[in-house]
């Protein structure tokens, strides 16, 4: 039986797709502009009365004919078919897709934010080559993979990458992370929508604290050259208590230090319960493997691992009994942004073997107590602070 379809200009008459296809042929070659578009209105209506019940044979037949009624109709004809056929959930792909790369946005918008026939590899590709308006409609979908996220936040201009950020149902990447962050240096809402991210890796949080702090210290100090001392001790107890507020609240230590807790009762850590993380970039797991192997306060570790400077890393792992090969991985580790060179890892290594664990253990012992009495004064201070509300 040769499939059918109703007629666009007597709905109740089926007809052969070859007889439609003639019928419309006819009307595009002997009718006018306003013809077309009456029969492009007519075949939109019946597709939405009955797209969910069309065959694939069907739905190829509609793509086909409304490909060919608007390859050359007007921008707001298009536009009105684009936001019709956008919040159909079976809309032909291929019209959705030419729609989706109209160079128009008033055209491609209502498809690139709403249809969901649009692939991921279709909106990656759109976000590849399309203008800033094109990618600010499609960082407003209501989902959104990773793949499309770091096109968004590589190319995207600042309205673009606000959408992303403030975006929900968009998934970002480490790496996409990574890239918000730099950015967020020079951008205070920025780094305001970040924090705000529930999903924001601790890492990031921390050197988004990090990059708030300097920037407040830097302001605090030209105002007072003379109280620089207080100030950057005051900022770093802040720095400090919010360091903690925020990994109490984190899932993502929580499951690392569970899991390590775990492994602790059932054996002694060894050195590859951090070399494994470490090379596998896990910042958590690698923070918390650090800590309970030398018995160091988590805080402590966590700030070497996002310090540029390579000196507390190799402290800490001498002090935790580590090899060369651990400390080298630990200094790898993307998220302090250190780009190593083979010669800064040389240099690195000399340091390494003339450090002895006793220095290393005596160094980490003060670090631990000018900690410990941060940590002690930020909760006084947040109990004085309960007294008196």
């Amino acid at each position: 039986m040769r499939n059918t379809v109703p007629s666009p200009q007597n709905p109740g008459c089926a007809v052969t797709p070859s007889s439609l296809i003639d019928e419309l042929n006819d009307a595009i070659s002997t009718g006018g502009v306003k013809q077309r578009l009456r029969i492009i209105e007519r075949i939109t209506d019946l597709f939405a009365s009955g797209s969910r019940g069309y065959s694939s044979d069907q739905l190829a037949l509609f793509d086909d004919v409304l490909l060919e009624l608007t390859s050359d109709i007007e921008v707001k004809a298009r536009a009105r078919l684009a936001e019709r056929l956008a919040h159909i959930e079976a809309s032909p792909h291929g019209i959705i897709r030419a729609l989706a790369f109209d160079d128009e946005i008033a055209v491609a918008g209502p498809v690139l934010m709403h249809s969901q026939r649009l692939s991921d590899a279709d909106l990656a590709e759109n976000a590849t080559m399309k203008s800033q308006e094109h990618l600010l409609a499609i960082a407003q979908r209501l989902k959104l993979n990773v793949a499309v996220t770091d096109i968004l936040v590589e190319r995207g201009d600042r309205r673009v990458v606000d959408k992303v950020v403030r975006n929900k149902g968009a998934h970002i990447s480490l790496s996409g992370y990574e890239k918000l962050t730099t950015r967020a240096r020079r951008d205070r809402r920025l780094t305001l929508a970040l924090a705000r991210r529930s999903d924001l890796p601790r890492q990031y949080f921390l050197k988004l604290l990090e990059t708030a702090s300097a920037a407040v210290r830097i302001k605090l100090e030209r105002a007072d050259p003379e109280a620089s001392a207080a100030i950057r001790s005051m900022i770093d107890d802040v720095a400090t208590a919010m360091q903690q507020e925020v990994r109490e609240a984190s899932r993502r230590h929580a499951v690392a230090m569970r899991d390590a807790t775990r492994c602790f009762n059932v054996r002694p850590f060894t050195e590859a319960n951090i070399h494994a993380p470490a090379h596998s970039q896990e910042f958590a797991r690698t923070a918390v493997a650090l800590s309970k192997l030398g018995g160091f306060p988590v805080d402590l570790v966590e700030r070497a691992l996002l310090d540029k400077g390579e000196d507390m890393i190799l402290i800490l792992a001498k002090a935790a009994g580590c090899s060369w090969t651990t400390a080298r991985e630990l200094l790898l580790m993307h998220v302090a942004e250190r780009n190593l060179q083979p010669s800064d890892l040389d240099r690195a290594f000399e340091r390494y073997r003339k450090l002895t664990k006793e220095t290393a253990r005596n160094v980490v012992t003060f670090h631990q107590r000018r900690l410990t009495r941060r940590m002690q004064h930020a909760h006084n201070d947040a109990e004085t602070e309960r007294a008196l509300a």
